[in-house]
């Protein structure tokens, strides 16, 4: 294993002749500073000229995935597979950075590391700590780059401003937004689609749309809502740190029974709702997340004995409020007229440190299916839903 020292470089084929690689950054500092791990794809120019290989909290893959981060690993804050061979030839530099939004939160580093690994093997190290550094907000810990070769620098420069300075070092354009829409975008000169900030006020996600990111606050209340003339029957899918799944549901499955508390109530069903009374019918599940929740994924079923499930028709949807201003909707706008489809996910929140993150994914299940979704964690860290995969639901 090699240490490098803060501005030396390297050929990467003297620290390993693989072309996949991990590359691994870790920071520690006093409890309540909250660090952003983020890695810049750029071009011969520096310049992020296409942002789908920025890879940071709200963007966790490039889409040949030759960038992956898979989160905490080994005693790395965050990790990332790196395909060297898969990346286009308009990426000749990898730059990974460490950011924060609160003062003086670089000098405060107690330790920090940029490791190379290979097949598990540490191969190149380069430290760093918070002596290097005064009231800077960011730093470039460390660069990968192709110059005749696939070359490594050892960076551990800082940054006054924090990842919207670094955006804005490599080409990106910071862009008003108007306040109805209240979303704070950045944008690259190829798509203003890279979202830094929270979303506030009241937000409609479809199915192909980016997540959004709202703030965490101590309770969350999500909500699936339907016209009166049916009797849907809501549940919630947990994800939990230890990779198990808890399906928090007034009625059970094969092998799984009721449950509608989990964790002394930090998953909680509200209560089963009957076709009768009022124009919509609304059930929920109160959520308060902490470290062991990794996902809750809210499920919509027409339980066999009501006849129908067509999500079109009763016009069904989620709706995620942080009874802080932000409410985040996702209907189910792509259902189809079949009666035989009983299950509807509209969407997936993600609890992350920076805040919670509501992917829209709108997924159905197979005609005279009543078996539930499945969660699934893949080799690069992502939860996945796989329907019709659970067990069968229990005859209501």
């Amino acid at each position: 294993m090699q240490s490098l020292l803060r501005g030396q470089k390297v050929k990467l084929a003297e620290l390993t002749t693989a072309t996949m690689i991990q590359v691994g950054l870790a920071v520690t500092a006093p409890a309540g500073i909250i660090f952003d791990i983020s890695c810049f794809g750029v071009d011969a120019q520096d310049k992020l000229s296409d942002d789908r290989y920025f890879i940071f909290y709200n963007q966790k893959s490039s889409p040949d995935g030759s960038l992956v981060s898979s989160g905490t690993v080994g005693g790395d804050n965050e990790r990332f597979q790196i395909d060297l061979t898969r990346l286009p030839p308009t990426i000749r530099k990898l730059v990974f950075t460490v950011t924060s939004d609160q003062e003086g939160a670089m000098a405060q580093i107690r330790q920090g590391h940029l490791r190379i690994v290979d097949r598990g093997n540490e191969v190149g190290k380069f430290s760093f700590s918070g002596a290097d550094f005064k009231a800077e907000k960011a730093i470039i810990a460390a660069e990968i780059y192709f110059k005749d070769v696939w070359r490594m620098a050892a960076v551990g420069q800082g940054f006054n401003g924090g990842l919207n300075a670094l955006l804005k070092h490599f080409g990106g354009t910071e862009i008003a937004t108007p306040p109805a829409q209240a979303v704070a975008s950045i944008a690259t000169s190829l798509s203003p689609t890279i979202n830094l900030q929270k979303v506030s006020g009241q937000v409609r996600l479809t199915k192909g749309q980016k997540p959004v990111m709202i703030e965490k606050t101590v309770e969350i209340t999500t909500s699936i809502s339907w016209r009166t003339g049916t009797d849907y029957d809501v549940y919630a899918l947990i994800y939990t740190k230890d990779g198990r799944q808890v399906d928090v549901a007034t009625f059970g499955a094969t092998g799984v029974p009721p449950l509608q508390i989990f964790d002394n109530g930090e998953v909680q069903h509200m209560g089963d709702v009957g076709r009768e009374g009022g124009s919509i019918k609304t059930e929920i599940v109160k959520i308060r997340l902490n470290d062991n929740i990794l996902a809750v994924v809210p499920v919509a079923y027409s339980a066999q004995s009501n006849g129908t499930g067509s999500f079109h028709r009763y016009e069904v949807s989620m709706s995620i409020d942080n009874h802080r201003g932000t409410t985040v909707t996702v209907p189910a706008n792509h259902a189809d007229r079949n009666d035989t489809v009983y299950t509807c996910v509209p969407g997936m929140i993600l609890n992350t440190p920076h805040g919670v993150i509501i992917e829209p994914l709108e997924l159905y299940s197979k005609p005279n299916s009543e078996n539930r979704p499945k969660l699934v964690r893949n080799e690069n860290g992502h939860i996945k839903v796989l329907m019709d995969a659970g067990p069968k639901n229990d005859y209501k």
